[in-house]
């Protein structure tokens, strides 16, 4: 078996629309001037607490334990509700298909939490494709924090493994857990290509096949 382990957000989907919209409705609701899409769209990655934290430090409002819980349980119920503004990349679900009908075995590494990341999983029917997940929520530090990807592996026996990420969160991740990783380009990266850990890149889930069959072929 070969094990192909993806992050969730700027990876297979593009949800920064729908995390900037959540954004604008939380801020306002709580007098804060909301911020641009660039801005918060920059602040994903590392769960929803640390962007709800990065939000507040843009403002004049002094963060407080009861100010920021009561901001993620807000945050929380309004992007749980919908997902119209979110969307997969280009030949994500094609490609899953394929990997899984051809006996690869998929894990999913995010730090969303669990809750929204089975909504967004079975809006777009992929909920089925993965054999292993693990959260921000789960019992184990966040990513960059190894200990999630090995939660993942640990349920998926496998001679191979790669990494599949798209930002600074996911190179360290891939780095500290010692496996190799694909860069998808079009993410949520910040820093140049070239200055992130990474073993190949790619910019369309088309080229992604080629890679894994270099990395982490399937036994013959």
């Amino acid at each position: 078996m070969s094990g192909i382990i993806f992050d969730l957000d700027g990876t297979l989907i593009d949800s920064a629309p729908e995390i900037h919209a959540a954004s604008v409705t939380v801020m306002q609701a709580h007098g804060m001037d909301p911020l641009s899409f660039q801005q918060v769209r920059g602040f994903i990655g590392n769960g929803v607490g640390v962007l709800i934290s990065r939000c507040i430090a843009t403002t004049d409002t002094p963060e407080t334990p009861d100010l920021h819980a009561a901001m993620s349980r807000d945050f929380h119920e309004i992007y749980e509700s919908t997902f119209g503004l979110t969307t997969l990349y280009p030949n994500v679900e094609a490609t899953l298909r394929a990997l899984h009908a051809d006996g690869f075995r998929l894990g999913l590494c995010t730090n969303k939490p669990e809750g929204p990341t089975h909504a967004v999983l079975a809006h777009f029917g992929l909920t089925d494709l993965f054999h292993a997940c693990a959260y921000g929520d789960g019992p184990y530090p966040r990513k960059p924090d190894p200990a999630p990807v090995r939660h993942v592996i640990d349920q998926m026996p496998a001679r191979h493994f790669l990494y599949v990420g798209d930002s600074e969160v996911d190179a360290e991740t891939a780095e500290n857990a010692g496996l190799p990783m694909a860069l998808f380009t079009p993410g949520y990266r910040k820093t140049p290509v070239e200055d992130l850990y990474h073993d190949a890149r790619f910019d369309d889930f088309n080229q992604l096949r080629p890679i894994i069959e270099a990395i982490a072929p399937l036994p013959d």
